[in-house]
Formats: structure tokens, sequence, C-alpha cells
């Protein structure tokens, strides 16, 4: 059942209408004042003093202090076609009050309302927000071909995979009624990019998608390993596509946070990853292979970690609890990246590449022919981790994708025998370049900066101005993951409904101490009379030389408080209690 792709938003001072372009008689009616919803004939009357526009489809709704927000596209662009199906990238919403006023709220509380709305704002600016009126885009086109034809009438939003259902939450109030399944838009963070491409005179589509679990969200020092529920941070689908003359081919790769109970949060002093001590590390481990067998098949992980010094501990610590789980369809790969590939020497990841070629070979690929018959079905996956499952996890899957396509390309055809995919330069430019906007997107919504080691990617080799580039970003991640990350985490676990406001209780107020209030003011002003007070060299002098000495003191001895105490200065999550520290060891 395909949703509504255009409507009219007619807001009154009692009503939210929507009617849609295509389908008039049938329009949705929510009361702003009790909330409730309910559906005209089509004779419904418009008052003059109405306003409306154009909208492109409905988020959802959110309650903050003020009550309920509506939240609705104003803006799209097209992101692609799959499967025949357009797919479409949300470009700007609007939070729309049902209350017309609110002053029920004292200043403290609109305040609060106002915080709040801006969390949902940042969410929703998050790059990249897609969806599809037509096609499911949380499945992967194998999981699709599963479904049986009767599943095309079930509401798009139910059939969806709910991993990769962002405003799951928001449309809760929507999935109550049968009327309302084609107005219920399910909406997927993460990355969509498709190409027409040439090679040998023959014209294909590739397409990369990457689907972002919403059930472990949030940012990178606050969301770190497994939980309970067999679930990691940073955890995404990857599916590759290539469409040549109705033929379909699909490869699946997963990435995620190192499945253990582990932490690593922010300081001002240097952090390291610690497994969290009296953990039951092999149920947590146990539960998301379970879900990711059931998922995908035959499992390689494939672990970048480095394996000396603080990430060696806990590689050490998943390599144990991995062996312990046993399993002969979950194959352990540990490769120390950073090691094997010093001197900017990436060539050296074949020698892992070698490593996993017989699984490559064995899972294979989706293929879906033209006439609708299945060749083959890819049976297992690749899931890479690093720390981040950022950069060392693209560079990799890059390269993992690259020898499927050679596979894909020599079956239909596109490429005779003896052609690399590498040779093909235009095309490789193209693969490297997706890939790197692949890296830079999911890293921006997971660290809040690119990623880093894209020069390899879009170069096929690292450069010293990709190692300025990789310091600045990392400059920006670290600044962000200290400073604004509770923000967003708080954001994230707002809008997922992982936290729901209450009325009548304050709770992002936060009182500081002394030194959060007066270190850094005095560490600016000294910094400050420092610089001001150095001499030039004709003028040198005891006193013209002792007085920066004194400022650069006062400096020194206030930065070396501030990190002394860190965490007073982190910008830590307020809302939902687990991100508070954990005891590790």
């Amino acid at each position: 059942m395909d949703v509504y792709d255009n409507l009219i938003l007619y807001e009154t001072n009692d009503q939210f209408l929507f009617e849609p372009i295509h389908d008039p008689g049938n329009i949705l009616v929510i009361d702003r004042l009790n909330q409730e919803y309910s559906f005209s004939n089509g004779k419904t009357h418009f008052p003059s003093t109405s306003k409306s526009r154009s909208i492109f489809g409905i988020v959802g709704t959110i309650r903050l202090l003020a009550g309920p927000y509506l939240v609705v596209i104003t803006k799209r662009s097209k992101a692609g076609m799959v499967h025949g199906q357009d797919i479409w990238k949300i470009e700007e919403t609007e939070i729309l009050p049902f209350a017309k006023t609110i002053l029920h709220l004292n200043g403290e509380q609109l305040a609060e309302n106002k915080l709040f709305k801006s969390m949902i704002e940042h969410v929703l600016n998050i790059p990249h927000f897609y969806f599809s009126y037509t096609f499911d885009l949380t499945h992967s086109l194998q999981r699709l071909h599963k479904m049986t034809p009767e599943s095309s009438q079930i509401p798009l939003h139910e059939r969806a995979d709910k991993r990769f259902v962002w405003n799951h939450h928001l449309i809760r109030d929507f999935v109550g009624q049968p009327q309302m399944a084609k107005f219920v838009l399910p909406v997927m963070l993460g990355f969509v990019q498709t190409h027409h491409c040439t090679l040998n005179r023959k014209k294909f589509q590739y397409t990369i998608i990457s689907r972002r679990c919403c059930y472990r969200a949030g940012t990178r020092y606050f969301m770190r390993g497994v939980d309970q529920e067999g679930q990691v941070a940073n955890y995404v689908e990857t599916e590759q596509i290539v469409e040549y003359q109705g033929d379909k081919c699909s490869f699946i790769q997963t990435r995620g946070s190192i499945p253990i109970f582990w932490s690593q949060l922010p300081n001002l002093k240097p952090t390291i990853p610690k497994a969290v001590q009296g953990a039951n590390h092999l149920e947590g481990l146990t539960r998301h292979l379970d879900f990711q067998i059931l998922n995908y098949g035959k499992q390689v992980i494939l672990n970048l970690i480095n394996q000396t010094g603080e990430e060696g501990k806990l590689e050490k610590a998943f390599s144990d609890v991995i062996n312990s789980f046993r399993s002969p369809i979950v194959k352990y790969e540990a490769f120390d990246f950073h090691h094997e590939c010093r001197g900017m020497r990436y060539d050296r990841l074949g020698i892992l590449l070698d490593r996993v070629g017989a699984e490559q070979e064995e899972y294979a690929y989706f293929m879906l022919l033209r006439d609708g018959t299945v060749v083959q079905q890819q049976n297992g996956v690749f899931r890479t981790n690093c720390i981040d499952c950022l950069d060392r996890t693209n560079v990799l899957q890059s390269l993992l994708a690259r020898k499927n396509l050679q596979q894909v390309f020599l079956k239909l055809g596109i490429l005779s025998e003896g052609q690399t995919v590498e040779d093909q330069q235009d095309f490789e430019n193209l693969f490297k370049n997706i890939w790197a906007d692949h890296a830079d997107v999911i890293s921006i919504q997971y660290s809040g900066s690119g990623a880093l080691k894209t020069d390899f990617t879009r170069l096929g080799k690292r450069t010293q101005y990709g190692l300025l580039r990789d310091r600045l970003n990392s400059l920006v991640r670290l600044y962000k993951n200290h400073f604004s990350d509770g923000f967003r985490q708080d954001a994230i676990d707002l809008f997922l409904g992982n936290y729901v406001v209450e009325q009548n209780r304050l709770i992002l107020r936060i009182d500081r101490s002394w030194k959060y209030i007066l270190l850094p003011g005095i560490l600016c002003t000294a910094t400050t009379m420092a610089f001001v007070a150095l001499p030039f060299p004709n003028e040198l002098s005891i006193t013209g030389i002792l007085y920066p000495l004194f400022w650069s003191g006062i400096a020194a001895v206030a930065w070396n408080l501030i990190v002394d105490s860190g965490p007073e200065f982190i910008d830590w999550p307020k809302l939902v209690c687990r991100h508070r520290p954990l005891s590790t060891a």
C-alpha cells in the first residue's frame, strides 16, 4: 500500500486538515484542541482564514511540555531510483504546535520547552533522512523478494524493518486506524546514492544504500558496545545494488560497535576504551550474533582495532568472548589495521582480503533476473568493526564491495574476462568518491565530523593533504564529543522515544560549580594578557619578560585545574540515565 506523495495542509485555529492532491475525497482531520484524529468525506469547508501550503509527507507528532507538535516535510529532493521506484531525501521540515497559545507554562517551562523543540529540530537536520512513497526502503532486495505478493497490500509502515524506521515514535498516533495508512511515511536515516553508469557501452545503475539502526542510536562516546538485548551502537546495514537490463544484484555488509559491554566516556584527559567489569559479555555477544545469524546467515567478524596497547586489551576481551561462543558459522578475523598498514602501506589490506576470499565466494550475493528467477541468494555477511566503526571500517568495506563488483560485472557480462573494475578509470573514480562520500555521511551522523582516511578511499593512496585533513577532523570530533554531544544524545533519545517528556518536571537545568564558571574565564583572560604583554625585541627588559611569564603561569594553572576537573566540563546527556559513567576495568 503506497503513501500519499503530495498533500495540502490547511491550518485553522482548531484543526489541521490534510488533503491528498490525487485523492481529495480522503481528508485527514486532526483536532488541535483534543488531539483526536478523524476523516472527512471530501465535502469539508475550508475557512477563508485558514492557512494552506503544500507538504510532501507527515513525519509524525511529538509531545513536549507545551503539548503535541506536528512535524511535516516541506522540501524534498530526489535521491535516485531503486527497483524502478523513486527515493527521496528530506531537505526541510517544519514543526507546528497544536496549541495556539501556551500561557499555562511559566518562564522555566517555556525555556525548557524551547530547548526540547530545538532538540527535535537538531535531529531533523542530521544528514541524511530518506523516504519513499512506493518502495520499502528499509528492506534489502533479497528480503523484499522473500515477501509474499499479499504483503504489498500491507501498509508501508507495518511491513518496514523496524530497525531502520527512525520516526517510529512519532507515528504512534497514526497507526491506530487503517484509513491512516496512506498518510504514514516511514523515514530512514543513512545514505543513498544512485548513479547511471556505462562500461563497455553497457548501461547500468549503481546504488549504495546504508540503513542506520535506531535501536542503540547515539553519539560516539555515549553509545559504545552492546546492550542487554544484543543491539550495538553505530549499527549500519549497507547494500550495494547493480541493475542491468532488468537484472538486479545485491550485496549486503554490516558494521557495528564491538558487541561486548564496554565504554569510553569523554574526559579532558585522554580516555581509553574499557570492558565493563563483571558484565556478562558472552550473553550480550550471543544475543547480537543470534540476531545477525537470523537476519543474514553465516558471519565473518572482521575486527580492525589495534592488537597492542589499550585497544589491544579490548581486542583480547573480545576475542576471548567470541572464542567461547564457538559456532561453526561464525568466523573471527582480527587484523591490526594500523600496524599492518603503517607507513601508509594500505595495499597490505590485500592480505586480509585474501584471508576471507573463500568466505566471500561462499556467501555470494543476491541475483534476481528480469523474469523473476532468483539465480542465487546471499547466505552470509561480513560484519566489520574498528573502535568507532567509521574510518578503518569504511576503507575495508569499500574494498569488499569492489571485489563483489568484479564478480557481478563478469556475471552480468558488463566486463569481459581479463578486465577488472580497477582498470575502468571513469567508473573506478566514481566508485571511490561514492564510498568516500558514504564515509563522511556515516561519520557525521555518529561522531559529528567527516571521516578519516577518505584520501585512500577517493585516490587509492594516502596523501599528506589527507593526513592534514584527518587531523582537522579529529580536532572537530574531539571538540564536539566533549562539549556538544550531550545535547546531541539527548536530542536522539527524545526523538526516538527513549525519553518521554513529563509535564511539570524540569530536567534539563543543571547547576554548575564555581570551577565551570570561573576557570575558563581566568584561562581566556590570562592567555590574552600573556600575548598582549609580549615585548618587542627592541624593548626587552626584566619587567617586560616577567609580565607575560606571570600571565602564562596563571593560564597554565587554570588549564591544569580544568583538566583535573575534566568531567565537570563535559556536556553530559541529561535525559536518559544509562549514559552516566559506568564501572569499568
